[in-house]
């Protein structure tokens, strides 16, 4: 699944591995590492919604400032997320399209 216009997934975790490579990370680039660092970014983006009302949250993106800080919590949460299937030979769409399998079982239409 890629857009004809942006990069895919492929692409982008190739990017990622030659960035750490480049400064010496890999050693530190491990699932245990990974997990807890998608967690600490996780929790930034939580953080940006933390105290806003429903509605502010609906309209977050309205503002360019937590656009960007939205837009850049998301682009972390996905880079390690990215990082973390690749250190495990995880295909992160396929393994997407499988739960959806799952879900669509357990969670019938009502």
């Amino acid at each position: 699944m890629t857009r004809d216009d942006g990069p895919d997934v492929e692409g982008l975790q190739r990017r990622l591995a030659d960035f750490a490579a480049a400064r010496g990370w890999e050693p530190y680039h491990t699932p245990k590492n990974l997990a807890v660092a998608l967690s600490v970014e996780a929790a930034e983006l939580v953080e940006i919604f933390q105290w806003l009302t429903p509605e502010e949250s609906a309209r977050v993106m309205e503002e360019p400032e937590g656009a960007h800080r939205v837009r850049d919590e998301v682009a972390d949460v996905l880079a390690y997320l990215l990082q973390f299937c690749e250190v495990l030979g995880i295909d992160a769409l396929q393994a997407l399209s499988e739960k959806i399998d799952r879900n669509e079982i357990r969670f019938p239409p009502k």
